[in-house]
């Protein structure tokens, strides 16, 4: 079977927004450390990582070991109905490393899931259904994680379970123009009197489909501010920040210095395997008070997987990894930057960088360039990935084990790039 085969089935099988990157769609077939191989027989280093989800990368000795061990005692599904070893000690773990008080972990599938749960166990907390989430922001693709998504074409349903009030993120304004309020905080002050009271403020400590942007410490810690003042719970999305990938925080909320009352996380927590969360104080979570159950969250498998990565980014102190390759990495885009007039605002945190593509005469996002740049690093050799508010942003997150080396052969691609996209995005 050819890929094009493959491709025909995806268009005549799968719904029509279940989108591929690429005119000609990747089919990778084999992969090992940071290296994909494709059904060509092509090698490409993975600098996406399947979205900030492959922490380790690809054949590590010690993650395949532990879960042979688990595969071989024929168990990799129970239900949460039994009592679960790998599930209980992941818990107890990540309570400690969390920071927050008397905490309870929950565990799901995916960041949509736990973001759902964050939201459920907050407005069951607070007994309302308001909610404040930020301008350019992505929570997931539920009904719910959808309704207090701030990122422009990630909202597909008119229809909402919640009342949302979005806060400038300091770019964009709570309207979605790019003129944010001179004082957000005071803003969102302002926009909140008379309604009811808040039930969460949501926030990713870096905003990640929104283009890896920061959003300003002190105006998080405003809101929050604001959000404790009304008696809201604070979520923080570390679905794509947490695990040391922000390199000077193992948590992106520490970037900020928060304090959550609950933290939502996924991606990278089992190096590929489907497991999501929330750790939150227990009177939080424990709020809800019906009959709750994930039929695979927390399953042998999914645990064992988180337990080994979790060792294994300690053992190899890929935290500090991620801090010097990341700097290695940003400078070399600043480069990019300085050479190449339309690439710019190269920015990020430790292996969460980014660099957007803009119309060099007029500074306008280009889109169909940043499209035309991610196939040229393809065709060189390099996978990289798309964001922004406006769809041109270069979002580039290599496993956390990345070396020198590969940020070397990275770089040389995209300055490589740089020059056909270059000429993609001159003036006919």
């Amino acid at each position: 079977m050819t890929s094009q085969d493959l491709h025909d089935r995806h268009r005549r099988f799968l719904p029509r927004w279940v989108t591929t990157y690429y005119e000609q769609p990747l089919r990778p077939v084999s992969a090992t450390r940071r290296t994909i191989t494709d059904a060509h027989g092509r090698d490409y280093l993975d600098f996406f990582a399947g979205i900030l989800t492959n922490s380790l990368g690809y054949g590590v000795a010690e993650f395949r070991r532990a879960l042979d061990r688990q595969l071989d005692t024929g168990i990799v599904h129970t239900s949460t109905l039994y009592l679960i070893d790998a599930q209980v000690r992941l818990a107890e773990r990540l309570a400690e490393q969390s920071g927050i008080d008397d905490a309870a972990v929950f565990f799901v599938n995916s960041g949509t899931e736990a973001n759902d749960t964050a939201l459920l166990a907050a407005t069951c907390h607070t007994g309302s259904n308001h909610v404040i989430a930020l301008t350019d922001s992505y929570h997931g693709r539920s009904l719910t994680s959808t309704a207090v998504s701030g990122l422009p074409g990630w909202q597909p349903s008119p229809y909402s379970p919640f009342q949302v009030t979005f806060a400038s993120n300091g770019r964009t304004s709570p309207n979605g123009d790019e003129h944010p309020p001179e004082d957000p905080a005071a803003d969102l002050e302002a926009r909140l009197a008379g309604q009811a009271p808040p039930a969460a403020l949501i926030v990713e400590p870096v905003q990640g489909l929104g283009g890896f942007h920061t959003p300003p410490t002190a105006l998080l810690q405003r809101y929050a501010r604001i959000a404790a003042e009304h008696g809201a719970v604070l979520i923080c999305d570390e679905v794509q920040t947490a695990w040391g990938r922000t390199g000077r925080a193992w948590w992106g909320h520490q970037l900020h210095r928060l304090k959550p009352d609950v933290i939502t996380f996924a991606k990278g927590i089992a190096n590929g395997l489907p497991l999501g969360g929330v750790i939150a104080r227990r009177d939080v979570l424990d709020s809800v008070t019906d009959k709750s159950i994930s039929t695979f969250g927390g399953n042998p498998l999914a645990c064992t997987a988180a337990l080994a990565t979790l060792d294994y980014l300690l053992d190899h102190d890929l935290q500090r990894n991620a801090e010097i390759a990341g700097q290695s990495l940003l400078t070399e885009l600043r480069r990019l930057d300085a050479t190449h007039p339309h690439l710019t605002n190269p920015r990020g945190q430790g292996l969460m960088l980014a660099m957007d593509i803009v119309a060099p005469h007029t500074g306008q996002p280009d889109p169909g360039t940043a499209r035309a740049h991610i196939e040229a690093c393809r065709a060189q050799g390099l996978l990289i990935g798309l964001g922004g508010r406006h769809g041109n942003t270069l979002r580039i997150a290599p496993p956390l084990t990345v070396t020198e080396e590969e940020i070397a052969e990275a770089t040389r691609i995209l300055a490589a790039a740089a020059q056909h996209s270059a000429t993609a995005s001159a003036p006919a």
